[in-house]
């Protein structure tokens, strides 16, 4: 039970430090931690599969978790890297075969709960909950879609470009020769951030857009 605790008090200091949940009290990111069921993961491990990704709030409470998906020869690839805060879902359809998934790129420690019992928790807070986390969703969509080729008719050093950005907005730290990232990205990595996105993004999220939360 003291080892339960001490891990409890662990996961409420990594919430209390994400920015996603800093409109929350003190007293509702308490409830939360609580109520949250907790898993760790090793890297490479699969956290979530497609059809997982909605039927919970899921929060990446440490580590570093990918985005993944099957390019045209169901090679699984990754497109998005992800730092701690809320997990964004993928929609599923049945006439595309990414088969988008979340793994962990390395070791990653995840909380998950039903959306009713999150709503619940944090009712009384000033702002509403379901409508905040899922701005990660619309987030994670414009960037992916960003990146895409057919969008602005951007070319290929102008989307390395949004792609090392984005990285530098979620693990960089700064320093005197620049920007430094916290993450290793490969080459291969950071060519898979963009190859996939001009096959299937743009009809997907055609699609998607059309959905209300």
């Amino acid at each position: 039970m003291n080892n339960e605790h001490k891990a409890r008090a662990t996961d409420l200091e990594l919430l209390s430090h994400l920015n996603a949940f800093s409109w929350l009290s003190g007293s509702d990111k308490s409830s939360l931690v609580t109520a949250l069921e907790i898993a760790n993961f090793s890297k490479r491990e699969v956290i979530l599969r497609e059809s997982e990704l909605a039927s919970n709030a899921n929060i990446l409470l440490a580590g570093t978790a990918s985005i993944t998906c099957l390019n045209v020869r169901s090679e699984r690839v990754m497109v998005a890297l992800l730092p701690p805060g809320p997990i964004p879902e993928f929609p599923t359809f049945p006439f595309t075969p990414s088969r988008f998934q979340i793994e962990a790129y390395d070791d990653c420690r995840v909380g998950s709960l039903g959306w009713e019992q999150f709503d619940n928790l944090t009712s009384h807070s000033s702002q509403s909950a379901f409508r905040r986390f899922h701005q990660s969703n619309l987030q994670q969509w414009y960037r992916l879609l960003l990146r895409g080729s057919s969008f602005l008719s951007l070319g290929l050093h102008e989307r390395v470009g949004l792609a090392l950005l984005e990285l530098c907005a979620d693990f960089g730290i700064d320093d005197s020769r620049g920007t430094l990232l916290r993450v290793v990205v490969s080459h291969r990595h950071l060519a898979n951030l963009l190859e996939h996105l001009d096959r299937e993004l743009p009809s997907i999220w055609r699609s998607w857009s059309g959905i209300g939360w």
